[in-house]
Formats: structure tokens, sequence, C-alpha cells
């Protein structure tokens, strides 16, 4: 990794990806999968609602342009409804798509799991390896990357932001031994070697397209800052490994995953701790527990952190953060629309940035070249979205720019 820490991207102002979908693009889509109409009546209302979702972050003032994740609505499988992971891992030989899962698959103290269970519901889908993993050849991110292209200057087709789910996704929510075939992949090890060369290749296709700016979305590694999610492991005694050892294979997975792409393409990591139907979280607790390992042993150059709400803790565990690597703080919530207090806004960042300079022995001012300001998450992780409306989001996307204007003058 560079010796200094990248920028544009990250940008100043940002955001995490998904954003309200017009309610004009959720009806349609709804008819379509009701048998309707065709393809040919949804894809022009697809791309008018990316056109007028584009032009609302243009307008904004953002830089890292994307589609509002309206793509993963989903093309490819047509019983699936909009979520933030997408498609990828479903679209991958050797991984299947299972529709309403039995419970005895599952550790019901996974923050995700726990929080359907709270709810007497359960998951409705999910993904279990059944063969090799290997990538098809084709990737469901290209063609919504490829459209955005269309709609911003071609200087600007790298800074488009693209979002890809995290490597460990299907694997801590299965208890031990039900994530992959033990006459496949003897060992966690070797199941996420395969599901690196899948993202690999994902990588290679994306890169050839023009992409150079990657968000890695993973609610998991806030998992690992949950109490619940620590007692319940320390309780279930089918788990071979201990937490800690966990979080080092998935740090591996990354590393390997990213591996040779990280000199010619910005990754950023946005650590979620979740944004599900109703603006709902799953889980709570500070970075402390991970803060080390993530920030020192994992590649990528920037972390998405969420920081809107009491529960994602203090920002001390920024004392680790590297020389060399950004934090964009997510202190402005998306799942309500009252909108905060700039000033404030302005003290916390600035709170932040003295924790950050006091780990690299730095300034203020120069650990204020490392951050940005965003939304603590996105505005429609699933197909719903958030419990606001759609200028509520459009009020929240022009305070982080101006929060941003405010603290990094004339910067993007």
């Amino acid at each position: 990794m560079s010796a200094t820490a990248p920028r544009n991207p990250p940008f100043r102002a940002e955001h995490l990806g998904s954003l309200l979908r017009p309610k004009e693009l959720l009806k349609t889509r709804n008819e379509w999968e009701a048998g309707k109409l065709s393809q040919a009546d949804l894809t022009p209302a697809e791309d008018e609602a990316v056109k007028k979702i584009v032009k609302v972050q243009l307008d904004n003032g953002f830089r890292a342009i994307s589609d509002g994740e309206y793509s993963k609505l989903t093309r490819f499988f047509l019983h699936r409804r909009g979520v933030f992971w997408g498609e990828f891992f479903e679209s991958l030989e050797g991984m299947t798509e299972i529709r309403q899962p039995s419970m005895d698959l599952f550790r019901p103290y996974v923050p995700d799991v726990a929080g359907f269970i709270e709810k007497g519901d359960r998951p409705g889908q999910s993904c279990l390896c059944t063969g090799k993993i290997r990538h098809k050849g084709k990737s469901t991110l290209v063609d919504a990357y490829n459209y955005v292209k269309t709609l911003v200057p071609e200087h600007q087709w790298g800074e488009i932001k693209v979002t890809l789910i995290s490597p460990s996704w299907y694997h801590l929510r299965y208890k031990d031994g039900k994530a992959f075939p033990r006459d496949v992949y003897p060992t966690d090890e070797a199941y996420f070697e395969d599901i690196a060369k899948a993202i690999q290749t994902e990588l290679d296709i994306l890169y050839d397209a023009g992409v150079r700016n990657i968000q890695i979305d993973d609610p998991l590694f806030a998992y690992f800052c949950s109490e619940k999610m620590v007692e319940g492991w320390a309780q279930d005694s089918s788990n071979t490994r201990s937490l800690d050892d966990l979080l080092d294979v998935y740090i591996n997975a990354y590393n390997a995953a990213i591996s040779k792409h990280t000199s010619k393409m910005h990754f950023g990591l946005h650590i979620c701790r979740g944004n599900f139907m109703g603006s709902r979280h799953f889980s709570e607790g500070g970075y402390d527990r991970i803060a080390t390992k993530i920030f020192k042993n994992l590649n990528v150059q920037t972390y998405y952190l969420e920081y809107d709400t009491p529960r994602a803790g203090s920002f001390e565990p920024l004392l680790h953060l590297p020389e060399n690597k950004n934090v964009i703080l997510g202190v402005i919530t998306s799942k309500f629309p009252e909108l905060e207090d700039k000033q404030k806004m302005k003290e916390r960042v600035f709170q932040a940035a003295d924790i950050v300079a006091k780990g690299a022995g730095q300034s203020r001012e120069e650990a204020l070249k490392r951050l940005g300001v965003s939304p603590q998450c996105g505005f429609a992780s699933h197909e719903e979205g958030n419990a606001i409306v759609w200028q509520d989001m459009e009020n929240k996307l022009n305070l982080v720019r101006e929060l941003a204007n405010e603290i990094w003058p004339n910067e993007p």
C-alpha cells in the first residue's frame, strides 16, 4: 500500500451507496414481477430512476456517484428483493440460493439472525456453498456501472462508487460446519481461498470496465463488537474457533481477495451495524474489540465508520489508524428525518481528528487531511428503504455536503 493516504477517492463528502428508490420505480417493478409488464417496459423505468438519483447526487456536490444501488433490485434472480448484498454470491458456481431456510442452519446469537428471532420471524433467503466455488465470468455489477458512466463526464468515471458485499457474508451466520460441505472444503481457509479467487475475477471485470472505486459493505465486523454476540459465541460448544481466530481468518480472506488490485483501485470498507426495514439496526458496541487488527492488518485504504449514535462507542479506537489510511465519519444518521445540528457535528469531527492526531503524532490539521463525513449507512439497504421520505434524504445529503464545505473549504 501507499505510504500516504489516498484522496479523491475518498472525498470529503461521501454517502454509502444505497439511496431511496422512487415510488414509481417500485410500482413498476412490482407490476413486472407480477407479469403485468415486460422487461421492455421495466428497463426504461429503471434507467430513468438512475438518471434522477445521479442528478440528485451531482446537484448536492457529491463526486463518488452510485446508481443508488437500484440495480440491486434484482435483475438476475426474479424472486429476490432489493438488498444491499446484491447477487454476487448467488451468481457463483458452487453457491446455491435457498428459500425459507431451516433455522437449524443458523447461529441464533448472530445479530441479524437474532433480530429475526426477536420479531418471531426467520430469514426468507440465504445462500449455501454446495460445491466448488468458481466465478462464471459474468459480473452482476458491471452493467449498472457502465450505465452510470453515460451520466457523468468521462474524467469522473474512475470516481463512480461500486459497492460489493464482504467475502464472509455467507459464513458467520451458519453454525460451525454448515457453511460448506466438508468433502468439498476441509477448512474455512480452503473455502475462503476460492471465494478470494472469485472476487479477484469480479474485480478484473470491473477494472477492465473502468471501475477504480470500490466500497465493501460488511456488517459482520461490527458483530464482533457486540456483547450479545460475544457471549453467545462463548456459550456455543459447537464452535471450533475462537472469535479472535475467526477475525484473523476474515481479514486474511479480504487481503487475498483484493491483493491483485490494491495498487490500482481504491478500496473502502463500510462497517455497518445493520440497516433493516423500518430503520432497524442489528448490533451495538464500539470498535474497540477489532480496531487494532482491522486498521493495521486489513489492506484497505479507507474506513467508512458509523458514528451517528452512542451505540457506536467513542472515537478512541481511531488511535490505531495508520498514517496512510483514511476514515469517513458517519456522523449523520440516514435512519431518521431529524436534521443534526451542524455546529455539533463539526465539533464531533474535530474530536475525532484530535484522537487520530494523537495516535499518529500529528496536529489536528494534519489528521483532518485523512478524514471526511457521510451518513452512517445507506438510505435503502433493503428495497423498502429507511423510515424517511425523499426530501428527508435530500436534506441529509445536503447537510453532509455543507458540513464538509465548512471543515474543508473548496475540496470535493
